[in-house]
């Protein structure tokens, strides 16, 4: 790409002297641009600009012999171009000159891609700038200001500099003029900030290549060189220790994306208006969007080039009404943007739940008991949002759950399945920007969830998967009647992206198993898949129900010989073993997480029957006492509903590891214990 030629005129007094200085002073440490200076038939001392002086017949010879892009005369001087700024320009650097207008045709001719300064003031200043220069009399300025201008040909860009106040001002003016009208270039940096999936880069405020602050906001800009293009949000720096005038800093991810090496030079750009514009609009108005459509909103939106409103206005419309194909339109448009896994079997089983309920820690046993019977089953987990624990929390206590998909497929073929963090895998730039944006406006749609997790599920490369809706207070779904309206959405854009969809409904009055809490929740894993006598009953009923759902799927099984089958493979200790080979292909941790070992005792206030037992408020005393940051903190249950209690005997006992912590959720239980007792 070649440079830009910069024609700067103006009338004498306009300050066009004053105006190339101060931008050279500026703009002169950058390479990207070059200040011309010209061969005038005038003395050195005769003042003015720092010219190249020369004889009329040393300016004639150079003329003659080619050594001049272009050549004019005016008021009794021969002005000249040196022809070096050919190289200057084939080079990609942009070359300023001070000009007349007649010769402004020709030199567009000469070189396409060229813009004309025009420095403009008032007569009267200009009147007063020229007396001040004490060369010539009232009546020689009166002349010269009363002279007819050549008029600039139409089809040459003219930017227009209003140098009507201070020399400082002016300056800006005319450094923004050119700035603005340039794909000035940058250096790349590598900035050491790990802005994780979120693609950054930096500009000093006082950037010489671009006004820096115009990129500021929610759009990104595109960064871009002759043969790569990424689109990055803006942030400004003002140190210039850490980034300097003519750099452009990269994070991690940034540099990464890129695919540049430090040094080399890029331009920004503002981005067009998103292709989906149009689309979106229709949404908001209640139109219904094609498969295509929905994709391009979806990866506009994921691209940034949509700001928070219109991005909230698109939510809120997909909350209000979506159709259901469009339902399954959205599950495959965010389903692309994760890694999508690809596996040598026909049938992939999974499985999900959409949580709310304090301990149900099943997954860690049923994804064992499906592997150990021979199915694939490659569960990616999230970390706990609202409650004491996530899958991922849990396995985290005794294995790595960070895999990157080439450990994820290793773990799967050698041992059927895995328990994995879905943030390096099924989790997508979607995700980042909707939750971004709904959770702080509380914006709770059963169908953008359908279209979330059968996403994941679908990049997992399952075919089958099973759905656990909870219901019950403190959960996602309150009553069982959205939830057989969730479940009937869930199977249908299943069978819709072509996925075998089973979602069931599943009593959340109250927490399931004993610890509440990442160790305390791992700790009854352990106790179900060892068969001990005082494993949590409850867990590994439901444990057992959703392995025996899955396997009903091997056609070689029919629901009484599945059934039959997890039993055997979990009190065999066939699952334990698959587990511990998971964990150990996984990687596991040389000190798995422990139960805190701060411990305060929560007593019944009075004697009577546990009547209830509010799940979210024992899940918020364990988040208080610092799960599931803090592995061993949580709660730990010693009685459960219907169970006969007397006045002083423990209700649960609350783990920690950090003082503070432990204070606020004793003070928290002292308030509120979770348990109703008649």
């Amino acid at each position: 790409m070649k440079g830009v030629l910069f024609l700067v005129v103006g009338p004498s007094g306009s300050g066009k002297d004053t105006l190339l200085d101060g931008a050279r002073a500026q703009l002169g440490g950058n390479p990207n641009f070059v200040f011309c200076r010209r061969v005038i038939t005038r003395p050195a001392e005769a003042g003015g600009e720092a010219h190249e002086p020369v004889s009329e017949t040393e300016f004639e010879a150079r003329l003659n012999d080619g050594h001049l892009f272009i050549a004019w005369q005016a008021h009794g001087l021969h002005y000249g171009i040196p022809n070096s700024i050919r190289n200057d320009l084939d080079a990609g650097r942009h070359v300023l000159v001070n000009v007349s207008r007649t010769v402004i045709d020709e030199m567009s001719r000469r070189h396409a891609d060229l813009r004309v300064i025009e420095v403009k003031a008032p007569i009267a200043i200009l009147a007063k700038r020229l007396a001040a220069r004490g060369r010539e009399s009232e009546s020689d300025i009166a002349a010269r200001l009363s002279r007819k201008t050549n008029a600039i040909a139409t089809n040459v860009e003219v930017l227009t500099v209003e140098n009507d106040g201070t020399p400082d001002e002016g300056i800006k003016r005319f450094v923004d003029a050119i700035i603005r009208s340039v794909p000035g270039r940058l250096k790349i940096k590598r900035i050491p900030i790990d802005t994780w999936r979120d693609n950054i880069c930096f500009l000093h405020r006082e950037c010489t290549a671009y006004s820096a602050s115009d990129y500021l906001g929610p759009s990104k800009v595109d960064i871009f060189s002759s043969t790569v293009s990424i689109q990055a949000r803006v942030n400004l720096i003002d140190d210039d220790r850490i980034i300097e005038r003519t750099e452009i800093g990269l994070s991690y991810h940034t540099l990464e994306q890129l695919g540049l090496p430090e040094g080399a030079e890029v331009m920004l750009e503002r981005p067009p208006p998103p292709a989906s514009l149009p689309a979106l609009r229709g949404k908001i108005a209640g139109e219904e969007l094609s498969l295509d459509q929905m994709r391009q909103v979806i990866h506009d939106i994921v691209e940034y080039r949509y700001t928070e409103r219109e991005i909230a206005a698109f939510l809120v419309a997909a909350t209000k009404g979506l159709s259901l194909d469009e339902v399954k339109a959205l599950t495959l448009a965010r389903a692309s943007y994760a890694h999508r896994f690809t596996w040598p079997r026909n049938m992939i089983v999974d499985k999900h739940s959409m949580g709310g309920v304090s301990g149900s820690r099943v997954s860690m046993i049923i994804i064992p008991i499906v592997a150990a019977h021979g199915l694939w089953i490659p569960k990616t987990s999230s970390r706990a949002i609202t409650s004491a624990a996530g899958t991922a929390d849990a396995m985290e206590c005794v294995a790595n759950v960070g895999l990157s998909p080439e450990a994820v497929r290793q773990t799967v073929e050698e041992a059927g399945g895995c328990i994995a963090w879905n943030g390096r895998l099924s989790h997508s730039p979607v995700d980042d920007v909707m939750n971004s944006i709904t959770r702080p406006l509380g914006i709770d749609s059963a169908t953008l969830a359908v279209t979330s997790i059968l996403s994941k599920k679908l990049a997992a490369g399952s075919s089958h998967a099973i759905i656990d809706i909870p219901v019950g207070p403190g959960t996602k779904v309150v009553s069982q009647t959205k939830g057989q309206r969730l479940a009937g959405l869930f199977e249908e854009v299943g069978a819709g992206i072509g996925m075998t969809v089973n979602a069931r409904i599943t009593d959340a009055s109250q927490p399931i198993g004993r610890g509440i809490g990442p160790a305390l929740e791992v700790r009854d894993v352990f106790k179900v898949l060892r068969n001990e006598p005082d494993a949590p009953v409850d867990l590994r009923a439901k444990a057992l129900d959703f392995a025996t759902a899955i396997l009903a799927w091997d056609p070689e099984l029919n629901d009484t010989e599945a059934r039959a089958r997890a039993t055997e493979l979990l009190e065999s200790g066939a699952a334990l073993m698959r587990l511990n080979k998971i964990i150990d292909l996984q990687g596991r941790l040389d000190h798995p997480a422990e139960p805190g070992a701060l411990i305060h005792e929560v007593r019944a206030p009075a004697s009577g029957v546990v009547s209830a037992i509010n799940s979210y408020q024992i899940s918020s005393i364990a988040r208080q006492a610092g799960a599931p940051m803090d592995k061993g903190a949580g709660v730990d249950l010693l009685m459960s509903t219907s169970a006969s209690i007397k006045a002083g005997e423990t209700l649960y006992r609350i783990h920690a590891n950090v003082g503070t912590d432990f204070r606020l959720a004793i003070r928290m239980a002292e308030a509120n214990t979770g348990f109703r007792i008649c």
